[in-house]
Formats: C-alpha cells, sequence, structure tokens
C-alpha cells in the first residue's frame, strides 16, 4: 500500500481494490480488509453492501454476478453465471485440446495457456496448472515453427469481406507458385490448418485447398468476389466429405467393412451410412471429396473391402 494515501477516508479506493481482489477470484475476509484499510469491519461491511447494490443494478439479476458469504472459509467471493466465466474444468480441457494438437509455435501456445489459466481463480491455478506441466514442458511444435495468428487473422478478414487474394505457396516439393484465390473458410485438421479457396482462372469447379503455414507474402487486392447463393460454399458439409485435407470432385463410395468398430468408420466418415449388416459385415455407403479417402481406405487393409 502507498503510505502516501489516507486510506481511512477513500472510500472510492477501498471499492476498487475490494471489487479487484474478487474479481480475481479471490476470498477476501472483512477482519484482514478492515486492518489493511485501517477501518472497522462495520465500514467494510458497508462497503460489501455497496458492492451488491452496484452488481444488482448494473447486471440487472442477482444470479447474474454477485457476491456471496462462504461460512466455512469465513470470507466473500464472487460468483459468476458459466457462460460468462470458463470453469476449472473447462479450462484444462481446452489446454489439452491445443497441446495435443500440435498447431501453434511454442511462443503462440505458451500465450494461448497463460491467458486461459487468469482464467482460473487463484486458488485453483495452481492446481490446474500442474495438470498440464507436464505436457506444456515436453510441447513438440511443428518443423515449420511459423506464428500464425497473424495470417489466420488476415485470412478471415478476406473471406469475411470476400476479399480476392494473392500469395506465394510453397508446395510439398519446394516449388513455389504464385496464387490468386477467392478464400471461403479456415479449416483444421490433423495438425495444421488449412485455407478453402476459390481459383480466380476458375480452372477448377470446387475449392483448393491450401496449408496455411505454407502461404508467404499474403496480400488483399481490393477487389470483390460473389459466389452465388446456390453455390455458396458450406464449410460444415466440405467438412464432412473431405478426407486428410485431400480436395476434388464429390464421389460417392460403397465399400464392406468387418473391423471391430464399425463406431470409428461413422466418426472418421460423417456422410457413412450403413446399408446392411450381416454377420459383423457391415456395407457403408458416403460421400466424400478427392482422393484423401483412398489413403484412409488402404490404411484399413483386409477389414475394407471397396465395392
Amino acid at each position: 500500500m502507498n503510505a502516501s494515501i489516507d486510506y481511512n477516508g477513500n472510500k472510492g479506493f477501498r471499492l476498487l481494490n475490494i471489487y479487484e481482489r474478487l474479481n480475481k477470484g479471490e476470498i477476501i475476509a472483512k477482519v484482514e480488509l478492515a486492518e489493511c484499510f485501517g477501518v472497522t469491519q462495520k465500514t467494510i461491511q458497508r462497503d460489501i453492501a455497496d458492492l451488491r447494490a452496484y452488481l444488482a443494478e448494473t447486471h440487472f439479476a442477482v444470479n447474474k454476478v454477485s457476491i456471496k458469504y462462504n461460512k466455512i472459509k469465513n470470507g466473500y467471493y464472487l460468483i459468476r453465471v458459466e457462460r460468462d466465466w470458463l470453469k476449472n474444468e473447462e479450462i484444462m480441457a481446452l489446454c489439452k485440446i491445443l497441446l495435443e494438437s500440435r498447431a501453434f509455435c511454442k511462443d503462440e501456445i505458451d500465450r494461448l495457456i497463460s491467458k486461459l489459466l487468469t482464467q482460473v481463480v487463484p486458488i485453483d491455478r495452481k492446481s490446474v496448472e500442474n495438470m498440464i506441466r507436464s505436457e506444456q514442458h515436453h510441447y513438440v511444435p511443428l518443423r515449420h515453427e511459423k506464428q500464425l495468428f497473424g495470417i489466420l487473422w488476415e485470412l478471415a478478414q478476406f473471406i469475411t469481406s470476400n476479399e480476392i487474394a494473392q500469395f506465394s505457396y510453397t508446395r510439398q516439393d519446394g516449388f513455389i507458385k504464385k496464387r490468386m484465390v477467392k478464400p471461403v473458410a479456415i479449416m483444421f485438421s490433423e495438425y495444421y490448418f488449412y485455407l478453402a479457396a476459390y481459383l480466380v482462372d476458375g480452372s477448377k469447379d470446387f475449392p483448393t485447398i491450401f496449408r496455411i503455414d505454407r502461404i508467404s507474402e499474403l496480400l488483399g487486392t481490393k477487389q470483390k468476389f460473389n459466389i452465388p447463393y446456390k453455390d455458396k460454399f458450406n464449410e460444415g458439409e466440405f467438412r464432412k466429405r473431405v478426407q486428410f485435407m485431400y480436395s476434388g470432385e464429390l464421389r460417392k463410395i460403397k465399400f464392406e467393412f468387418c473391423g471391430p468398430s464399425i463406431e470409428a468408420v461413422l466418426d472418421r466418415l460423417p456422410t457413412a451410412e450403413i446399408i446392411t449388416e450381416r454377420d459383423g459385415v457391415y456395407t457403408v455407403k458416403a460421400e466424400v471429396y478427392g482422393n484423401g479417402i483412398d489413403m484412409w481406405l488402404r490404411s484399413q487393409g483386409d477389414k475394407i473391402k471397396v465395392l
């Protein structure tokens, strides 16, 4: 505390300080606050009452944000409805997903997790940190090691504004080619972020897929594009039909599956439908884009027979 300030008469400072501590998730006691500010416990009680009145007025409903008393811990704390405040288990789950995805470089993943952990109340933060410490310490980023937040945001803005974009794209064989595209969606799959975009030259009727970490020299052209509503790209429907982000023409496939888990097949192919089942052998049909499905079918060995 700054000794030059007279806290005994500075009610505004007390209220701000108390609210800030409550907002951080602290449990505060009247005795401790009274001693800290050099006032009586009755004064602190009035401060709490004033804060409760303020919250009730500004948040309209007492149950949305309010100050409660914990008899066991003998202190006051702030409660919020779940939609306003992530719970500990939700933050832990998000951190686990981020670490397992390996989508970001070390600097970006550390910043993301650090910000997520600030959502945890201080008394529980150490516990959540311990749950993810080992995975975070041994985190292995992807080999490209590029920062992606900036380019993801730029592409998202081009998509939102229907602006034609141009960039240099490095193919898997190292060949670099200039591209001019109509960007329509950003997707994530198997460690990488991808851009789905139509080529401006109109050489393909279906979107081309670009790995975003291979994009460089990204620029907007200020030119707008329009996709007729009937042909408007549907990210959800496309995502259900593409495997390993290999784009291409829409295909219909049919195969027999005799493996141990038909559920895994249905999860892998969201458009799959079981036509028949006999003695543990399932006949399945599905709609897919491109040739990525061929990679998955081959990976299943003798459990799958393509019809």
